[in-house]
């Protein structure tokens, strides 16, 4: 099989290849890990066959040639530098991990090929524990004490947020809840009781990817239990027990984005292959380099657009960097690797033989691989030694790493290094423990990165159609991705009976929301709707309508959610007139379908006309209108009442309110939009308070008001009013997300910016940066005029840049003029 895979994978095998692939064919045999391959590489070929689409790899599974050669995994491990060792390692005997990732619709098909393959009674899901966290603890003890909600919000509030806090570490001097706990007898009595709950498993549950495969039932093994909605079969022991036992296990992962993927394809219907898509597409490069990356895996977050903006990517390997270096901790070298990728910083090397290893990340010792083969070719170490040291630092076992040191300083004298760069060389081996990346896994990332990026830039509306239908479930993300659309030129319109499809769709270049989308018309009654129009052709009028499609599927509130947002105005009617006749088109439409089940027809033997029964004519306002549509469609799809002064807002606010949910608790930002929602309440201290919905083109977001605000800006917190608003993030313990507001300002919109003016010190600019302007200018055309000050020896001089370098000044604009020359380069 693998020779087979090695012929149609590479055009030309060569001896290296051949070295390579028998080297881990030995390993494998050697280690007893033949059969666990051929049951990885059966079951991806079963998904593959079955239209069902398969992740590259995940994790360092994407270093075996072995697992390339089997279609198993679709990143290349020789042309990327991935480590086989790094996956499997003959001086370790674990077993090895491999995490595959399939489309979420797929994903239970390929489970329940595994189960009737091996056996349901061997193969089986495995449980997991959920365990009070420490702010879960003080909550649930405050609960039990009867404290007031507020007190109890306030002690929680003072344990920092994320994974590894305890209760212990924050009782530490210093502490906000060690001040707390020794100044409040209440908070003393809460932490007090919340410690021995901390810690206890609270619930249990099924693990979202682990399935354990065994040899024999798995019962003389594990015990088991049914559980959850299906009665699935699962272990009662978790993830570690079951592998301590030696069983085979397995995740299975479902990952959306190739959902999205796989939808695409279906709506280009070009038989796309994304294993085969060049990886050197000059469109692609160019579209990240803008930060255009709003819908790519991975890419789209603001920071990381930013970084792309910094790096300006032109090649693969500056994309695996990027998934490696967004992380806490690599995140500084970004500049670094930006100013060297650019020209703007030499790359240098303390040792010549670095060149070969880190020459691909510009000298900078990014991934754990690299750490591996410095120790290989420089201090001597075979690769299990080499994979012995990676561990070792990553997991922080010092008395390994001491061993090892040693051996590493005689490797590298022995190899003519001199002590001074071989102390460098490890120092810098230790400290990577805090920031190098596995680049197995960052590869696989970036492939997938890339193939939406790819399919972003060379079929945008199928994509972006395929990105909103797989968010429908998850509202708030819905315009977002919606103004995304917009940004990009790709017009979204709303449902249309005779145009939609179930899920959006492209329809002559442009998008049509899914009927599915709309509120109170389910799966049925949009296939029930489609069916009819696809037997008999389109409808003409909300009569005609409520004759052919079963009124089983489409009730009252289905059809009067479609006419409010538009659903059939294609029909010529308004949408007034149709809510009016409503009652009677679905009576009269119901008796005809009953009368053509019976086979009768009216009393003078023919089928009544019931189109000329007219519609009125009278139609709402514009504002009832878009009112309508965002409330049966959760968004406005034909106009936002924020359209034409959404770059204005967007300067004026350093956070998109569908933002808001993903910033950190306690962070102070600043959104703005216009307020859809108001509900006035009193506290108990009998002082008025709002919450308030903000909606800006991208989502909305809930804001509190309280008093102390409040009373200065009470005349500005009413409906339809365009708010600027400085507020605290604030996570409830339920997942609910609200703005505690700070400031409120009303929005004045400005007359645009006719001129931008950008500040250059040429004394100290590298060569071409004016040239570089031009172009970014060029990307963003425009009717504002550019300014040009140059600041040089004998003074500040001013320039107009031509007619043809008029610029749109947009905050992308911005964005990246910043990034190309500083912030203070703006004026």
């Amino acid at each position: 099989l693998t020779e087979k895979g090695l012929e149609r994978r590479y055009e030309k095998t060569t001896d290296e290849l051949n070295d390579r692939l028998k080297f881990e064919l030995k390993t494998i045999r050697e280690m007893g890990f033949a059969d666990y391959f051929l049951i990885v590489w059966d079951f991806i070929a079963f998904a593959k066959r079955n239209g069902i689409q398969v992740g590259p790899g995940r994790g360092s599974a994407a270093g075996s040639l072995v697992a390339y050669c089997l279609e198993i995994t679709d990143i290349d491990p020789i042309k990327y530098d991935l480590l086989f060792e790094r996956f499997l390692n003959p001086g370790r005997k674990s077993m090895p991990d491999m995490d595959i990732d399939f489309a979420v619709e797929g994903r239970d098909r390929v489970i329940n090929y595994v189960a009737e393959k091996y056996g349901r009674d061997r193969v089986a899901q495995i449980i997991t524990f959920s365990t009070m966290a420490a702010r879960a603890a003080v909550r649930d003890a405050g609960r039990v004490l009867e404290v007031a909600y507020g007190v109890v919000d306030k002690i929680a509030k003072s344990i920092p947020e994320g994974p590894g806090q305890t209760l212990d570490a924050c009782l530490k001097p210093g502490q906000e809840l060690k001040t707390a706990y020794d100044a409040d007898p209440v908070a003393r009595e809460i932490v007090d009781l919340a410690r021995p709950l901390e810690g206890l498993v609270r619930a249990d549950s099924i693990h979202a990817a682990g399935v354990v495969i065994g040899d024999k039932p798995l019962t003389d093994y594990v015990p088991l239990q049914q559980k959850g909605g299906d009665q699935e079969v699962v272990t009662q022991f978790a993830m570690g027990d079951v592998e301590s036992l030696g069983l085979l296990k397995i995740d299975f992962l479902g990952l959306r984005n190739l959902d999205v993927l796989d939808k695409a394809k279906n709506l280009i219907g070009n038989g796309l292959d994304y294993g085969k898509l060049p990886l050197d597409d000059k469109k692609v490069y160019a579209m990240l380099a803008k930060g255009e990356a709003t819908g790519v895996f991975q890419f789209e977050s603001s920071g990381m657009r930013e970084a792309l903006r910094q790096v300006k990517p032109t090649v693969f390997e500056d994309l695996i960097a990027l998934v490696a270096l967004y992380r806490p901790g690599p995140m500084q070298y970004i500049p670094v690797y930006a100013r060297r990728k650019n020209g703007q910083e030499p790359v240098s090397y303390i040792d010549p033989r670095l060149k070969s290893i880190l020459g691909s990340t510009l000298g900078i010792s990014i991934y754990q691989e690299s750490n591996m083969e410095i120790a290989k070719q420089i201090a001597g170490f075979s690769p299990a030694e080499a994979d012995d040291l990676r561990k070792a630092i990553g997991k922080k076992i010092h008395k390994l790493m001491m061993s090892l040191k040693d051996k590493f300083l005689e490797g590298c004298a022995a190899s003519g290094t001199t002590p001074s760069v071989a102390n460098q060389l490890w120092n810098d081996i230790e400290a990577s423990k805090d920031y190098s990346f596995n680049k197995s896994h960052a590869a696989c990332y970036a492939l997938i990165a890339y193939w939406t990026a790819y399919m972003r830039a060379h079929h945008p509306r199928e994509y972006m159609a395929s990105l909103i239908s797989s968010v429908m479930s998850t509202k708030d993300r819905v315009p977002f991705y919606v103004n995304a659309c917009d940004e990009m030129g790709i017009e979204v319109l709303p449902p249309d009976v005779n145009e939609s499809q179930l899920d959006f769709a492209v329809v002559e270049g442009k998008i049509r929301f899914g009927l599915s989308a709309v509120k109170n018309v389910g799966e049925p009654a949009a296939r029930a709707i489609i069916r009819a129009r696809e037997e008999s052709g389109p409808f003409g009028s909300i009569w005609e309508f409520c004759e052919r499609v079963d009124p089983q599927a489409s009730n009252k509130r289905a059809l009067e959610s479609l006419v409010k947002c538009g659903a059939l105005d294609s029909t010529g009617a308004t949408r007034k007139g149709m809510l009016d006749a409503l009652e009677s088109a679905l009576s009269r439409g119901a008796r005809a379908q009953s009368d053509r089940l019976l086979g009768q027809s009216s009393l003078f033997g023919e089928e009544e006309k019931l189109e000329d029964v007219p519609i009125g004519t009278e139609e709402f306002e514009k504002g009832e209108l878009l009112r309508l549509e965002k409330e049966v469609l959760g968004l406005y799809v034909s106009e936002h009442p924020l359209h034409s002064v959404r770059d204005q807002l967007r300067r004026k606010t350093d956070c998109a309110l569908a933002d808001v949910e993903r910033r950190r608790d306690g962070e102070v930002v600043t959104v703005g939009g216009i307020v859809s929602a108001l509900k006035h309440l009193t506290t108990k201290k009998g002082e008025p308070m709002v919450f308030m919905r903000l909606d800006d083109v991208t989502g909305g977001a809930e804001v509190v008001v309280f008093n102390s605000v409040y009373a200065h800006s009470r005349e500005l917190c009413v409906m339809d009013r365009i708010l600027v608003v400085k507020g605290r993030i604030d996570h409830k313990q339920e997942g609910e997300t609200k703005l505690l507001a700070m400031e409120v300002a009303p929005f004045e919109a400005v007359a645009e910016r006719k001129e931008v003016t950008i500040k250059i010190d040429a004394r100290r600019a590298r060569a071409g940066i004016v040239r570089d302007l031009a172009m970014l200018v060029r990307d963003f055309p425009g009717d504002s005029r550019v300014n040009l000050l140059l600041e040089m020896s004998e003074g500040t001089k001013q320039f107009v840049l031509g007619p043809q370098y008029k610029v749109k000044p947009v905050p992308d604009f911005f964005a990246e003029a910043k990034a190309l020359l500083g912030e203070a380069a703006v004026l």
